[in-house]
């Protein structure tokens, strides 16, 4: 018997709907800042432009944001079909649902040791990125996983031989 595959649908119909709702609020910051250009005097555009300079930044980070979010599931779908996934299953876990701090740290041990054998195999470096984020360590697991993208999408353009 093979475990269900969790319903992706409910989060994609969230994001859908903040990526809607942010585009909605560029708007309305664009056309405040065309309304503040229009004014004509030097302090509105001044304004004008500092305020149509958010919505860009805006549509950058959630463009950015969503590539990064679907690179990453398509390389935690590879490591999958791979096999390589971090078993985590059977580790205990506080009543939060985390894993427990010693486990987390003796899976990070082992999942370093076959890092540091090949860092520049892909695979190795998202797992590890991984065993990062279960021993608690954000920073340096978002680090590894952009080491990991990399890697991947290097991977990816490569002919396989």
């Amino acid at each position: 018997m093979s475990a269900r595959k969790p319903d992706s649908r409910p989060i994609v119909a969230m994001i859908a709907f903040l990526v809607i709702a942010m585009c909605v609020y560029f708007v309305i910051l664009g056309r405040m800042a065309v309304n503040l250009i229009g004014e004509g005097t030097a302090v509105s555009i001044g304004l004008g432009v500092g305020v149509f300079i958010l919505p860009l930044l805006g549509v950058w980070m959630i463009v950015a944001t969503l590539k990064s979010g679907i690179e990453h599931q398509r390389m935690a779908a590879a490591v999958a079909d791979l096999g390589r996934e971090l078993d985590v299953d059977d580790l205990p876990r506080r009543a939060s649902g985390r894993i427990e701090r010693d486990a987390a740290d003796e899976l990070f041990a082992q999942v370093k040791e076959e890092w540091e054998a090949d860092p520049s195999d892909w695979v190795r470096t998202y797992r590890i990125a991984r065993a990062y984020d279960y021993a608690g360590d954000r920073s340096r697991a978002r680090e590894m996983m952009k080491r990991a993208a990399g890697q991947y999408r290097v991977a990816k353009s490569t002919p396989a031989p």
